[in-house]
């Protein structure tokens, strides 16, 4: 029998996790510290698989990673959770120590495959996930296949600009989705807001988080509702391009601002309703939460590694 390694690659932790042939349940895993921003992220990365790696053998090894990244080379290319990786060839590095074939691809994209294959999206063929967290990263499946793109690198909805003259994203361009719908951004805007004088009870709170901001929403904090009908209003925007570009049958939502609920989804679904292109793209188009948290990069990766090695 053969088994299927899956890694995970975060800044706070790095995952791995072994599988056998057409399991989902795995029978080894390993959690450690990922120390993102000190040497010896690689180390630490081949450390953990080795303390997984079984006696039986290994078909392959998958991988999902913060980007951006070749996945057709396997090299990341820059991404600010892991500073010293700049054109760091992962796969090849990890092939040649393990002696067995690595795939790498962009987290969202693996949360994406994940979902698809095992989660809220099994039976459908035309798919856009969409996590909103700390950052907003997005993952789409077309005709049952990863969209990946010339370089590798599609499928960034995050990146998606929807307003040039917006505030600043994470990435250091303006006016992307993130820099309106992430969960920093909804912070930003609250503190923003407070400073220019507009009263709420989150005056109390140096940095109000998402969650605190969510809590002050549902008590009816005026400013802690609109900063979210903001997110949910560029949202729509973001997502009715999507739907004029992929067409899917399902959305679906993950990350942590994704939980906030009807705060959120309420202005987000009255907004895609008003920018859509044409309502035909509505329906019988699902719209859901995700359905594997924490485990969509793990098994994503493991999707990745069966595909390539079948």
């Amino acid at each position: 029998m053969s088994h299927t390694i899956a890694v995970d690659i975060g800044g706070t932790h790095i995952r791995v996790a072994v599988y056998e042939s057409d399991s989902i349940t795995p029978i080894a895993h390993q959690r450690t510290r990922s120390l993102a921003t000190e040497p010896g992220v690689y180390d630490r990365l081949e450390q953990a698989i080795a303390a997984v790696w079984p006696k039986e053998k290994v078909r392959a090894i998958g991988i999902a990673s913060p980007g951006p990244l070749d996945p057709h080379t396997g090299t990341v290319l820059a991404t600010p959770n892991i500073p010293e990786w700049k054109n760091f060839p992962v796969a090849p590095k990890l092939s040649q120590h393990f002696g067995v074939p690595v795939h790498l691809d962009n987290d969202a994209n693996m949360a994406a495959l994940a979902e698809w294959q095992y989660g809220a999206g099994k039976g459908h063929e035309h798919l856009v996930y969409l996590t909103i967290s700390t950052g907003i990263g997005g993952g789409v499946i077309s005709h049952g296949c990863l969209l990946q793109g010339f370089h590798g690198m599609g499928a960034e909805l995050g990146h998606m600009m929807i307003d040039p003259d917006g505030p600043p994203c994470g990435c250091g361009k303006w006016g992307h989705v993130e820099s309106f719908c992430s969960g920093p951004s909804i912070a930003r805007y609250v503190k923003e807001q407070i400073e220019a004088g507009q009263t709420s009870t989150l005056q109390t709170q140096p940095d109000p988080s998402p969650a605190q901001i969510a809590e002050a929403a549902r008590a009816g904090d005026a400013l802690a509702i609109s900063a979210f009908e903001r997110a949910g209003h560029y949202l729509g925007i973001a997502v009715a391009n999507y739907l004029a570009i992929f067409d899917p049958s399902i959305l679906i939502f993950g990350g942590g601002v994704s939980q906030v609920g009807e705060l959120l989804f309420n202005p987000f679904e009255e907004s895609l309703r008003k920018h859509t292109f044409h309502p035909h793209y509505l329906d019988d188009l699902v719209i859901t939460k995700a359905a594997l948290g924490d485990d969509a990069g793990l098994l994503g990766a493991l999707a990745l590694a069966r595909m390539k090695s079948a």
